[in-house]
């Protein structure tokens, strides 16, 4: 009897690209075919329950660990995660720290056993290009961002003019929608190896086999079918398997997707299921955050201020001495018994966004958080602060004009008045209209 297929994993060393990695690698193994999913040691440990739960059930997943060149690549010991990075500013060590990983990979594929007969691998390692290359065997690119953005960054990258151009903005006049941005919005690097790196992510993925995407057709098909024309040796290979959130049904794999959840299950759920439906505002600002201080605290102001219940979590690197001084002396979760939950680090995103009393979500528009809100059918308040998250905004609220979206603020900080006043807008919005969700 032949073997099952055995895929070969390379997820990006960062939240938003591991967890969706994982989801994809338990929705293969649930298809009959044997994944060896490769981790560095922080994101192995992260991951080991879920991953774990999904071996013990019967899942032919193997998670193999590499250690992490920190030391090689110039980096803090132990910074094998984008989230551990003392600064964005080394982003560029980071990127070239993970290409020092070609070496273990190569050794490691040697050793499978039966042979992979394809590697899927994150766009942002493009390396792993060489690597097939070398094995003879199919890259597929594994693309955690939305099809929006990749066509967006395909025409910046294919036709550099309009980036370059002396007016204020860019309009992808050629769109099924034309869209405007700012060009502040748009990425640009000032930094050479950055830029060096985003052209080394374009050639091997447009060299790759094909190109897999956490989005679905019913939500982006005009842009899908867009994006597979740029694809013009096999416009074809290009498969949406999203949102793969929804591949998890075990409470426990929902707590913890993507780490150790920062508060006790139990304590979440008894506390949402106290709240009336439709009522909560859950506030994620994402895994790498890049808030100062003050804006947090206005943020804060603003939920109380709004005197709605919430849920609001704080990722570990934002909560400075500051940050925690503050919470302690206002007493904001005093000033908000009863109707204010902080969570203190990592929060169970897809079990809070899909509890009933949810009655919207304040989001970084990662491509993660928007698809789970969306499919959760949650009104969002957006608040994009760079990278994807800018396009996505651009996609939720100009292109599908998801109902009762809205920016939470423009460029240039917060106050906490304008927070409060967005959420009061989008909560009428809501109880005037039938349903609670989208």
């Amino acid at each position: 009897m032949a073997s099952p297929p055995h895929f070969l994993l390379f997820p990006f060393m960062s939240q938003g690209h591991v967890i969706p990695m994982i989801d994809l690698a338990k929705l293969l193994a649930h298809r009959g075919a044997t994944v060896t999913i490769v981790l560095t040691p922080v994101n192995a440990a992260r991951n080991h329950s879920v991953l774990a739960r999904a071996i013990d059930s019967g899942l032919q997943i193997r998670m193999h660990q590499l250690p992490f060149p920190s030391k090689e690549g110039g980096l803090p010991e132990g910074c094998d995660n984008f989230d551990l990075l003392p600064s964005f500013n080394f982003a560029s060590k980071f990127f070239r720290a993970t290409s020092l990983l070609y070496q273990p990979s190569e050794d490691l594929f040697h050793q499978l056993k039966p042979r992979p007969i394809c590697i899927i691998s994150d766009m942002y390692l493009p390396w792993t290009f060489q690597l097939s290359q070398k094995f003879q065997v199919p890259r597929l690119v594994y693309g955690t961002f939305s099809c929006f953005f990749l066509l967006c960054l395909h025409c910046l990258i294919t036709n550099p003019s309009l980036s370059n151009s002396r007016s204020d903005s860019v309009i992808f006049s050629d769109f099924p929608d034309p869209v405007e941005f700012r060009k502040s919005e748009l990425p640009k690097s000032t930094d050479e190896d950055i830029a060096k790196f985003q052209f080394e992510i374009f050639q091997a993925d447009t060299q790759s086999y094909g190109v897999i995407l956490n989005t679905f057709e019913d939500m982006e098909y005009n842009y899908i079918t867009e994006y597979r024309k740029t694809r013009q040796k096999s416009p074809e290979k290009v498969w949406c398997v999203g949102p793969v959130s929804l591949y998890n049904d075990e409470k426990l794999d929902l707590l913890e997707r993507g780490d150790k959840a920062s508060i006790n299950q139990h304590e979440c759920i008894k506390w949402l299921d106290g709240q009336q439906p439709s009522s909560v505002i859950y506030v994620s600002l994402g895994s790498l955050c890049n808030l100062v201080t003050a804006q947090l605290i206005e943020l804060g102001l603003g939920l109380e201020a709004s005197n709605k219940p919430f849920i609001w979590s704080i990722r570990k690197a934002n909560l400075t001495e500051e940050l925690m001084k503050w919470l302690e002396e206002y007493d904001l979760e005093g000033k908000t018994k009863g109707r204010g939950l902080v969570i203190r680090g990592w929060a169970p995103q897809v079990l809070i966004l899909t509890h009933s009393s949810i009655g919207c979500f304040l989001t970084h528009c990662g491509w993660n958080s928007s698809i789970e809100g969306i499919s959760a059918g949650v009104p969002m308040i957006t608040w994009p602060l760079f990278g994807d998250q800018i396009f996505n905004y651009k996609l939720i609220v100009d292109v599908l004009k998801v109902e009762m979206a809205k920016r939470a603020m423009e460029e240039g900080g917060s106050s906490y008045k304008d927070i409060t006043m967005v959420i009061e807008d989008i909560i009428a919005n809501r109880e005037s209209s039938q349903n609670g969700r989208c």
